[in-house]
């Protein structure tokens, strides 16, 4: 972190030549923090998931030595009470094994312990508590962990059990818990995590600008969005609500990189991605020469619709969002 005329910036921590425009985003302290506009984070969708076994250590594992920043992922509970990280509430789609997680055992001799990727390099299924084990190695201090709850899982018992984890690390209040993006897709998870992850900064995850507004708005300091969702003038007004009010705002998923660039435009805060060295490849040229790089890829939005995603929208000019199944400071969570 270092300091150019008043401002505190941050990022990748260098201050990059030739740079004249910042904008805010939150910070805990005093300062002003600001950031280069191409400098948005890169968060790995469930770790380097296009070359590995998503949500798998050795994904996450790529994603940081790649130079993401954060790494997102999922969590469900299984019958016997262990936290696991997991997209789908069925085992069938990436492994060798079927069946609801919420209806299998974790340990046994039929337990989801034995259960492995079908994508190569086969993997098994990581714990929540592994993956904190992997984030709190003296290598990987830095790096951010964007916990996406699935809402099949019980807010009360999840909770409990990730307080579990996290506060049994060393320091885990200053080292860890400053790390942890809670992200919620339902209302009905808000309060408890308020009650039981207090600690935690939350994020909105979703499809709707107009859920995220109603019900998540006063309570979140983070907002994951869906990338097409923002392509209309209702996702135009809420990235700029977003700025005003400080709210870190990320985008998902995001792999073409025209709409990398496109959201680098917008002032996104993250950039969630399957090809985390995609973007970082393309945020290292940005750094290096903005204008030629950036001209290499045209402008998609025009305040009210991006020509690519005109499927997505009705002749009213708003999205029609189809039912889901996503070394900056991020604020201090809001009570």
């Amino acid at each position: 972190m270092s300091t150019t005329e008043g401002l505190t910036l941050v990022g990748s921590g260098r201050v990059l030549p030739g740079a004249s425009t910042f904008r805010p985003v939150l910070s805990s302290g005093i300062s002003l923090i600001c950031i280069f506009p191409w400098q948005s984070d890169c968060w790995g969708h469930r770790g380097a998931s296009a070359r590995f076994p998503e949500n798998t250590l050795a994904s996450f594992e790529a994603a940081i030595r790649d130079g993401a920043e954060g790494i997102e992922s999922d969590v469900h509970l299984s019958k016997d009470g262990i936290v696991l990280m997991f997209h789908d509430p069925d085992l069938a789609r990436t492994t060798n094994s079927t069946g609801l997680i919420k209806e299998r055992n974790w340990f046994g001799e039929d337990g989801m312990q034995h259960v492995r990727t079908i994508k190569e390099p086969i993997q098994p299924i990581p714990l929540f508590s592994e993956t904190v084990e992997l984030l709190m190695r003296p290598e990987n201090l830095h790096v951010r962990f964007n916990i996406d709850v699935k809402i099949q899982n019980d807010p009360e018992k999840l909770f409990k059990l990730l307080s579990d984890v996290i506060t049994s690390q060393p320091s885990w209040e200053t080292v860890l818990a400053p790390r942890i993006l809670l992200g919620l897709w339902h209302p009905k998870f808000i309060e408890p995590a308020k009650r039981l992850l207090p600690y935690c900064k939350r994020s909105f995850i979703g499809f709707s600008i107009e859920t995220a507004r109603k019900y998540f708005w006063d309570h979140c300091d983070a907002f994951s969005v869906w990338f097409a969702a923002l392509t209309s003038a209702e996702g135009h007004k809420f990235r700029e609500d977003c700025l005003k009010a400080r709210k870190y705002l990320l985008v998902w998923t995001v792999n073409d990189p025209a709409h990398m660039m496109e959201a680098v435009r917008w002032g996104v805060g993250g950039i969630i991605t399957d090809v985390t060295n995609t973007w970082l490849d393309l945020r290292a040229g940005l750094q290096k020469d903005y204008d030629n790089v950036g001209a290499q890829y045209g402008r998609l939005y025009h305040q009210s619709v991006a020509g690519p995603y005109d499927d997505f929208v009705n002749a009213g000019g708003v999205v029609e969002t189809p039912v889901p199944e996503s070394q900056r400071v991020l604020p201090t969570p809001v009570s």
